[in-house]
């Protein structure tokens, strides 16, 4: 087995400075675990840029690689929980953040934060999903599991051309739903209807009236990117017995609400977190994006580039000017 492979490295030569660049590492430099896997791709998340630019928030400690997403070729598994040559995908629990992550073509990881990669997916598929796609997958897989039904009426999503909020567009307009994205990019409308958006609205509209304890009965369900003002909005306009799922804080983690949405209208509000969910609920969503929920045109949401094409990917992730999701290929890195 080969010991050295490529990674971007995060480095903190003094304090505050933070630089990054495309090493050679060995599989000793890893932390410990069951599982080497080799990495062929991944995906940048804002995570991921945060710790590159040395978030204490995500990463405090450095030399680190990034990269919290990673899917490839398992190479040893010490604990015999997968074979050699078998596919799978990690994400989220610490990859990337303390430990070292998918921006790497070796990690070294317990063997229980690996899924098998499901029948139907491809391992670049995984990763043009990603956790975003993960989360998409878990917010909607709980509106269903909850009854929600497309003839019960319109799905919201705020923080829409987002990469969560992309992908549970898109997710939703594949099994029916009819979906209303809401964005402060109006320039952005027709991405959001090509993904399956059946309206799009501003965020100024969703909060028009959002003083008042109750508003309009709108939405069978929310799927709630952003947190705040937006949130508390979504679920005051929400349809007795329906559901809203969080995930998201980039508007706010405050939430500033009454109870009458719950105790009046039955509204229930399902936190989301696919960081460290159960592993029987992440296999669920995956082999559901596999499966009935795997969206046509995943391509055409991505663009694929090398480790060297990583910074300024970054760079446009932090200014919140990413267009389309980077794809990671470790393979021709």
């Amino acid at each position: 087995m080969a010991t050295e492979f490529k990674a971007l490295l995060v480095e903190q030569p003094e304090k505050k400075t933070f630089t990054r660049s495309i090493v050679t590492r060995s599989l000793d430099d890893l932390p410990a675990g069951e599982l080497v896997v080799k990495v062929h791709y991944s995906s940048l998340n804002y995570k991921d840029a945060l710790s590159a630019t040395g978030n204490p928030g995500v990463t405090r400690n450095f030399p680190h690689t990034p990269g919290i997403d990673a899917a490839g070729e398992v190479v040893s598994c010490s604990d015999g929980s997968f074979a050699p040559g078998d596919q799978v995908i990690v994400t989220s629990y610490d990859l990337g953040m303390e430990t070292d992550g998918g921006f790497g073509q070796l990690i070294r990881v317990p063997s229980q934060w690996a899924v098998r990669l499901p029948a139907g997916l491809s391992l670049k598929e995984s990763m043009m999903f990603g956790t975003a796609g993960l989360t998409a997958a878990l917010s909607v897989q709980e509106l269903v599991e909850s009854g929600v039904k497309p003839a019960d009426g319109p799905v919201l999503v705020t923080g829409a051309t987002g990469g969560v909020g992309s992908l549970a567009v898109a997710i939703l307009a594949t099994i029916g739903f009819e979906v209303t994205a809401v964005t402060g990019k109006e320039q952005e409308t027709p991405y959001l209807e090509k993904l399956g958006a059946k309206r799009v609205i501003s965020r100024e509209t969703l909060l028009t009236g959002n003083e008042r304890p109750l508003l309009k009965t709108t939405w069978a369900g929310v799927v709630d990117c952003v947190g705040g003002d937006l949130l508390a909005a979504a679920l005051k306009s929400t349809k007795y017995d329906g559901v809203a799922t969080c995930c998201g804080l980039v508007a706010s983690a405050d939430l500033n609400i009454n109870v009458f949405p719950f105790i009046l209208r039955g509204v229930r509000l399902i936190g989301i977190d696919s960081a460290q969910c159960s592993l029987e609920r992440r296999t669920r969503a995956w082999d559901h994006l596999a499966g009935d929920w795997k969206v046509a045109g995943l391509t055409e949401m991505v663009e694929e580039v090398t480790l060297a094409g990583l910074e300024e990917k970054i760079q446009l992730i932090l200014k919140g000017q990413l267009k389309r999701r980077a794809l990671v290929n470790l393979l021709e890195s």
